[in-house]
């Protein structure tokens, strides 16, 4: 019998139930370490993408109880150096797939920082090798991507998490408790924006190319996307995630953090329809400002139909701070959510507590503070099987597409789309050839 613990139950939510293309009755895959009888007393872990984000993964990851970093990956040998610092005992790879060959009996769980467009190929590589997974937001580049890691996860039975750290902070925990005390009662619409912006040059890319820097291997970084010259300050390292062919935009950004106290209080189910009413993305690029618009099913916490609407960037798509019956001297924060229901109104700023108001008035109401947790211990914990984790792909997955369905509504200007989740199909014909992308030949699922 397996001892490996299975990610927590919430893909018992009747709404990803209802959802799921594929039987999920498989039993568990027993990985490597347990199959020679050794037990899971410590964890063995690989970081896969150890620059920026990924080396604060590294770090964080590592002084959870009884962890090893066996293995480090990133395909800058710079990035590979600094990390290497951090666990010198740790091998080094610049290829994933040469990791997961050479580790894979040793090998028990893999973090995923690296840009949005390789998360998928590479977490269902790991997936499919039984090692548990914790994955950067957006967990997927695609749709497709993200139902078949949210599949396999569940028939591994497998730990992951997505890396949405906020939805562990004290802030975001208070207020999804508050919204299920029913403080304000059912909810009907729901407000979410930020005011930062990932957009790149509208015009798309030059037509040049410079040399690509010594210690970047550029061919295993652009990885599934296609071919393209490497232009200096354009993608690696930091400015991808404003390219539709590496990234996912503001909302793919910040979405996943943004939309988890809403999805994981309300249990909202997959959008019935989207629209963008904000400016089209370009041929190559996302656009600097997004206002979309979703309309999902109603649910024990809501109203028959809930709407919820996204803004970001700092151009005329913003929230309607009307709606927020705010007191005449308090403003909206730069990034957040408000929530409306029947009896008042909660504010839940990006890492900031919530507030409760009603009619322009403070709401006599009182929240309970629930206390914070290490969103990368409860991963590693759980993988070793002490607990469980909060933002399973069981959780991740539903809520990832309805913010990659945001991000294809915003290729088509105030075109409404309506989502079959059951088959995971657009009823637009153009949007539907997005669900999936083309793989650069010797890099396909």
């Amino acid at each position: 019998m397996s001892t490996r613990p299975r990610s927590p139950g919430s893909l018992s939510r009747r709404r990803f139930l209802k959802v799921s293309a594929t039987a999920m009755a498989a039993a568990p895959v027993l990985g490597p370490r347990i199959l020679l009888g050794r037990p899971l007393e410590s964890l063995n872990v690989a970081c896969i993408g150890v620059g920026g984000m990924g080396f604060s993964d590294l770090e964080q990851v590592a002084s959870a109880t009884n962890v090893r970093i066996i293995a480090l990956c990133d395909v800058d040998a710079a990035n590979l150096a600094r990390a290497a610092e951090h666990s010198p005992e740790a091998r080094q790879f610049s290829d994933y797939r040469l990791l997961l060959d050479a580790l894979d009996r040793d090998l028990d769980a893999v973090t995923i920082s690296t840009p949005d467009h390789m998360h998928g190929s590479i977490a269902l590589a790991a997936l499919r090798r039984g090692k548990h997974v914790y994955c950067q937001k957006p967990i997927a580049h695609n749709l497709h991507e993200c139902r078949l890691m949210t599949e396999v996860a569940h028939e591994q039975g497998l730990v992951t998490q997505m890396g949405t750290q906020i939805h562990s902070h004290e802030a975001y925990r208070t207020a999804m408790a508050g919204l299920r005390s029913g403080v304000i009662g059912k909810v009907s619409e729901a407000h979410l924006w930020v005011s930062k912006s990932w957009a790149g040059p509208a015009g798309g890319r030059p037509d040049k190319a410079d040399p690509v820097p010594k210690q970047l291997d550029w061919d295993l970084w652009l990885g599934v996307a296609s071919e393209r010259p490497f232009v200096q300050g354009l993608y690696h390292p930091a400015f991808w995630r404003g390219w539709l062919d590496f990234g996912s935009g503001t909302l793919g950004d910040m979405g996943c953090h943004i939309f988890s106290p809403v999805f994981g209080a309300l249990d909202l189910g997959p959008p019935r329809t989207v629209v963008s009413r904000g400016p089209a993305h370009g041929r190559e690029t996302f656009a600097a400002d997004g206002d979309i618009l979703y309309e999902f099913e109603g649910t024990e916490w809501t109203t028959e139909r809930l709407t919820l609407r996204w803004t970001d960037g700092n151009g005329p798509s913003r929230p309607d701070a009307s709606r927020a019956q705010l007191p005449k001297d308090e403003q909206l924060p730069d990034a957040g959510s408000f929530l409306v229901g029947e009896q008042g109104v909660l504010v839940i700023p990006h890492w900031s507590m919530p507030k409760l108001y009603r009619n322009g008035q403070a709401l006599d109401a009182k929240l309970e503070e629930l206390p914070g947790k290490n969103h990368y211990h409860e991963w590693a914990d759980a993988c070793r099987g002490e607990g469980r984790t909060s933002c399973p792909f069981s959780f991740a997955g539903p809520l990832t597409e309805a913010v990659l369905l945001g991000t294809v509504a915003g290729r088509f200007q105030n075109q409404t789309l309506r989502f079959d989740a059951a088959k995971l199909k657009i009823d637009h014909a153009p949007a539907e050839a997005l669900v999936r992308r083309r793989y650069r030949k010797g890099w396909e699922l």
